[in-house]
């Protein structure tokens, strides 16, 4: 069994729109269409029997109604293979009663994304919020490092992970990008071995590591901290597949980083 830990899906009459605004900001392909039914066709053709859905609230003012609609389509997601995060963004006011609302209809986590949310990871507005979710036993995943994207002010960057990892010791903490995207070099120095999670998402090939420094750097924090993930659509899940496949990782250690670690996190 495969678990593709971070993918991204968008509801079919904005999906084209969508990936053609932020394919030409971030100047990368995509390798879906954005929408669910094609993120499920991806998903046989690479082996992988789950993917778990990140939205990215841009505004306080979306978090209800999109976490209401992805909370509408469970099922409809669940028998594709797609389990979804729900949403929050740090301006919304009352997030203490949207983190037990989304804990109480059975989400397993929660998608935080700086760039996009323009706020620094460590700003007292997400502490507030990762506290809340880790009291509440929800999964914090969070973009790491710039976004290609949103080139400049780097909002997650190692220096506030560890912030915030001092201040709050999460338990159930995960940073995509395999710690900070294109800031591997510090994370190896200063971020390999904390007690964190870190996800592979859009980390390897063209717009990350080779594979051999990817393979260094899963070594260097432990296999049982590394979770598989994509960033589909803008990573081809198969190539993911075929990449780790082909690197000297033992029979266990793939178990863990496609599977085991990641049903540690999930229901």
């Amino acid at each position: 069994m495969k678990i593709d830990f971070h993918t991204h899906i968008f509801p079919d009459h904005v999906a084209p729109r969508t990936l053609e605004v932020l394919s030409a900001a971030a100047h990368i392909p995509v390798h879906t269409d954005g929408t669910a039914s094609c993120l499920a066709a991806s998903m046989k053709e690479a082996g992988i029997s789950l993917s778990v859905n990140l939205p990215v609230m841009t505004s306080p003012l979306q978090v209800h109604k999109v976490n209401d609609s992805l909370y509408r389509n469970r099922e409809y997601h669940h028998s594709l293979g797609i389990l979804s995060f729900a949403g929050i963004h740090p301006d919304l006011e009352c997030f203490e009663d949207e983190l037990r609302l989304r804990k109480e209809q059975g989400f397993a986590g929660i998608k935080l994304h700086p760039a996009y949310q323009r706020c620094d990871l460590d700003d007292p507005r997400y502490l507030r919020i990762i506290d809340c979710a880790s009291a509440l036993g929800l999964v914090v995943l969070t973009h790491a490092g710039i976004d290609i994207g949103i080139p400049g002010h780097n909002y997650a960057s190692v220096r506030m992970i560890l912030h915030v990892i001092d201040t709050l010791q999460p338990e159930r903490f995960v940073l995509a990008h395999m710690g900070g995207w294109d800031a591997w070099e510090e994370v190896s120095l200063y971020l390999a071995g904390a007690p964190v999670y870190l996800d592979t998402a859009f980390s390897i090939g063209p717009n990350g590591m080779n594979p051999e420094r990817f393979f260094r750097l899963c070594k260097k924090h432990g296999t049982d901290r590394v979770l598989f993930a994509t960033d589909s659509p803008w990573s081809g899940q198969r190539f993911y597949v075929d990449t780790i496949d082909s690197l000297p990782f033992t029979d266990q250690e793939k178990t863990a980083l496609y599977e085991s670690n990641a049903s540690e996190l999930l229901p």
